[in-house]
């Protein structure tokens, strides 16, 4: 009999272990199901989906040597390109909460900070626009300028897929080559 309450108790907390470590799996391990309808908002949302996707596997498991990599002296790091995408996450969801975009301070973040911060304010970017019937409410706001949401696909979010891509480039350079199963195309992870 103690050797049963022992073995349930093991089985209890191996399941809640799993449920949190499931429950704190940040967005985009994945991308999400695809919308059954095509608007403005469900088209816009996808490709901040798929830009989340790739940012989360090409800044995954990344080591110190990692960010450090530099192809050259006139090309930012792999960690300052990390920096410059979670800058352009906050100009794409502030778009969405319709905030002014001003300087940041994140220098005081981990990389893991800054990688949690750019996955969750994709994440939010997403979620609004999916929402939403009216896309040309989320204008791109510098102080009293106010730029179109088109300025949005060929700005913040073509620089940050393309900066993905440098940062695949990057850290198959420095020996840590993206997962193999991971399909872009299909927005998952293979078993």
């Amino acid at each position: 009999m103690k050797q049963f309450v022992v073995l349930f108790f093991l089985i209890i907390s191996a399941t809640l272990t799993a449920q949190n470590i499931s429950e704190e799996r940040l967005p985009y391990y994945e991308i999400p199901e695809y919308s059954e309808t095509f608007t403005a908002g469900t088209v816009a949302a996808r490709m901040v989906d798929a830009l989340g996707f790739r940012f989360y596997w090409a800044s995954e498991g990344l080591s110190e040597k990692d960010l450090e990599f530099q192809p050259s002296e006139d090309v930012r790091t792999t960690a300052e390109t990390i920096d410059h995408i979670l800058e352009l996450s906050y100009i794409i969801v502030n778009a969405t909460l319709k905030k002014a975009n001003g300087k940041i301070d994140n220098s005081n973040l981990s990389y893991e900070q800054k990688r949690e911060q750019t996955l969750k304010n994709l994440k939010t970017a997403a979620d609004i626009l999916r929402a939403s019937d009216d896309i040309s409410q989320f204008k791109i706001i510098f102080g009293e300028r106010e730029v179109p949401f088109w300025n949005q696909i060929n700005g913040p979010i073509a620089d940050a897929i393309w900066h993905c891509g440098q940062l695949a480039s990057f850290r198959r350079s420095s020996g840590n080559a993206i997962n193999p199963k991971v399909s872009h195309f299909s927005g998952t992870v293979k078993d």
